[in-house]
This record gives C-alpha cells, sequence and structure tokens, in this order.
C-alpha cells in the first residue's frame, strides 16, 4: 500500500514539470516555414495509413524517397487495417499523459476517426494556413467539413473518395441503377452479389448509401445519432436497411454468412467473375485495376441514379507527435502539383486531385478522373451506431 501511496505521489509531482518542459519548446505553429523546414531535417515521421492497397503502398515509397533526399526526412508508412486503432492509440496516450514523444507523427483521417480525434483533443493544430501549398487547394471541394464536421484547420485536404461500383461489361451489360436494382439483380443471379464487412471503410459507407436512398435522404441522417439515448427513433429510422439486407443476404455470395474483407477482395472476385458487382471508394479504381492487370478492358465504374457518396481524405498530426515539423513538410510535399498528379494518375494510383486545375497547370492530363453527382456524407455518428447495429444483427 504504501509503495503504490508513493508511486501515486511521483506521478502527480512529474506532472508539472512534463508540462513546463513542453511550455518551453519552440512551438510549431509560431515558426515560419524556413523555420519549419530546417527542424524538419533528420526527422523521422511515423505516417499511420490504411495498408491494404499494393498502389497506395507503392505510392508512398515514391514519397519517402522523394522526402529522404528533398528534405532528408525519413518517412515510415505504419500499415494499419482501420485508422480506428490509431484513435484508440492515441487516446491511451493521452490517458497516460503521454504529451511529447508520441508514437505517430501523421494520420490519414476522415469521418468518424477524425471526429473523435478532434473531439478528444488528440489533434495538432490549426495547422493547414501555414502550409504553402494550401492556397492552390481547390476551395469548390468541400474541404472546411468533414462528414458535417468543421476541420478547424486540423486536417489537410488530400483527396476526393467516391462510393462508386464497378462491373465486367461482357458480363453484365445493364448494370443497377439504384440499391432497389442491385437487391433485384441479386435475387435473379444468386450468389453474385456482396458487400464488404463493416467496419471495413467500404462496407460502412454501403450501409450509408443505402440508408440514404431508402429513407429518401432523411435530414436526420445528418444531424448526431446515440442510439442508447434514442433507440426508437434509431430502430425508426435504419428499419428500412435492416429489411432491405435481410433479403439481400438471403441470396448474396456465401449466403451472406461470410462477407469480403475488403475492396480488394471484392476486386479480385470480380475478375474471378464470382461477383457480377464490385465496390471501390475511387471513381478512377476501373481504369487504374485496367492499367494495373486486375481487371480486363471492358470493366467499368458506375454510380447509382442517386449519386455517389462523397467525402474528402484528410492528413492530420497527433497533438503529441515527435516530428511536427517534419509531418509539415510531408503533408505539404502531398499537396504539391507534383506529388498531386503522380497520385491522380490512373497508372499509379488514380485518386482524385484536391487541387485547382490551374495548379495542376500541365500536369493536368495526368488526373484522367471524372466525379460523379456527389452525395453528402451522413453526421459521424451515424457510422458508429451503424456498425454496431450491424455487428449485433449479422456478425459472426
Amino acid at each position: 500500500m504504501k509503495l503504490t501511496w508513493m508511486a501515486l505521489c511521483l506521478a502527480l509531482a512529474a506532472t508539472p514539470l512534463m508540462a513546463t518542459e513542453t511550455q518551453d519548446k519552440p512551438i510549431v505553429g509560431e515558426m515560419s516555414w524556413h523555420e519549419i523546414q530546417q527542424n524538419a531535417r533528420g526527422q523521422t515521421v511515423f505516417f499511420n495509413a490504411w495498408g491494404g492497397s499494393q498502389p497506395i503502398n507503392s505510392y508512398l515509397r515514391w514519397v519517402a524517397r522523394e522526402v529522404k533526399s528533398r528534405y532528408d526526412i525519413t518517412l515510415n508508412h505504419v500499415k494499419v487495417a482501420d485508422i480506428a486503432e490509431t484513435s484508440q492509440r492515441l487516446l491511451a496516450e493521452k490517458t497516460a499523459g503521454k504529451n511529447t514523444g508520441g508514437s505517430v507523427d501523421m494520420v490519414w483521417i476522415n469521418g468518424e476517426n477524425f471526429r473523435t480525434m478532434k473531439t478528444n483533443e488528440l489533434l495538432d493544430g490549426p495547422f493547414v494556413a501555414q502550409l504553402p501549398n494550401w492556397k492552390l487547394v481547390d476551395k469548390r471541394l468541400p474541404v472546411y467539413e468533414d462528414f458535417t464536421e468543421s476541420t478547424d484547420g486540423l486536417e489537410a485536404p488530400w483527396g476526393v473518395g467516391q462510393l462508386v461500383f464497378i462491373h465486367d461489361s461482357q458480363t453484365l451489360s445493364n448494370p443497377p441503377a439504384s440499391f432497389a436494382e442491385l437487391l433485384s439483380l441479386a435475387k435473379a443471379f444468386p450468389g453474385k452479389v456482396t458487400y464488404p464487412q463493416p467496419p471495413a471503410f467500404h462496407g460502412t459507407s454501403f450501409l450509408k448509401a443505402a440508408l440514404i436512398e431508402l429513407t429518401n435522404a432523411d435530414p436526420a441522417l445528418y444531424e448526431p445519432i446515440d442510439p442508447e439515448k434514442d433507440q426508437a427513433k434509431f430502430d425508426q429510422m435504419t428499419a428500412p436497411l435492416w429489411r432491405y439486407l435481410n433479403q439481400l443476404h438471403a441470396v448474396a455470395w456465401q449466403q451472406g454468412k461470410r462477407f469480403p474483407a475488403s475492396s480488394t477482395e471484392m476486386l479480385q472476385l470480380l475478375d474471378d467473375r464470382q461477383l457480377l458487382v464490385a465496390i471501390t471508394f475511387n471513381p478512377n479504381e476501373a481504369k487504374a485495376a485496367i492499367e494495373r492487370g486486375d481487371l480486363p478492358a471492358t470493366a467499368k465504374a458506375f454510380a447509382f441514379e442517386q449519386g455517389a457518396l462523397s467525402n474528402i481524405h484528410f492528413l492530420a498530426i497527433p497533438w503529441n507527435a515527435s516530428a511536427k515539423e517534419a509531418a509539415r513538410v510531408v503533408i505539404n510535399f502531398l499537396m504539391s502539383p507534383e506529388a498531386q498528379a503522380r497520385k491522380s494518375n490512373i497508372q499509379i494510383w488514380g485518386d482524385p486531385a484536391i487541387l485547382t486545375p490551374e495548379a495542376l497547370g500541365s500536369e493536368e492530363e495526368a488526373q484522367g478522373f471524372e466525379l460523379y453527382q456527389a452525395i453528402a456524407e451522413p453526421h459521424p455518428s451515424w457510422q458508429t451506431a451503424l456498425e454496431t447495429a450491424w455487428q449485433q444483427r449479422y456478425g459472426h
């Protein structure tokens, strides 16, 4: 008992010293860009980002080589299956009082993960206006909001995502134009339709897009929801979705007893002709997959008549990052015309650029992207609520 009390006293005594040391360090947000670049040299950035795509991983390896040669920054891509894992790690560090020397320097986020980090004050900044390439961003895109949540300069836009579908026109000449038609297709061809298993990002996005259509885009979807406090409202709103999924699962791939782990697996199943339709959050994925040899030349992307669920994906810096200066330099490079044009090239990744056409200049033709009519993302609280409810009903 005495040892526990002594440990507690030592911990409490150490807290003011930690705060003083932090306050004595230069504030990155008050530095000039030249000072930031100078301080960034020699730093190592641990970048937590989804690691489930070989084209993306390959692109980030190119980025690592470039920032090393240009700025003497070492970029380590920490591959994660779900950024929610990173959110939990940062929350644990916050709880433990680890306000410096954090394990994450940069993170690829949006939606519920951004809301979690912002609400719990896990992010450094605001820093976006400090980046020289911020002035090149196309402000007509929804770069100031993330799933209805104001970004407040805490995350920098990196690319544009849209939930679209891919079919092989040789095996499916007339793709569905709605979720209702998708269900009809599944009934006509049992075992040929499915979606990734939530909480995989593409799977949860499928649930949200379906719910928007089935509720005629009820305005309540764009307001916070807490099923524990308003179970009746949540049940009423989501009832059409569960009825829909019950019908779909009965005729789905693997009889709804197993679901693909990712969009990447769905593309493989489409190429193997086990599926008639695949799902992606990249409107250029069909063209890029053809270029990679992952899909036949007859593969085509399409969106439903209601449009495509759309969002911006962002880059952010944790409040306790060890390499805040280098993280800013890397993010600024990722927003440069050169890096954005390379990213949007369908032969490399195919992720749409977030810069103005004027900023891309001669690099513009490398984009090769088309965007579909956009549907706004619901409030981020719906993501967690839908994932939890799906697991309760269908999780195995």
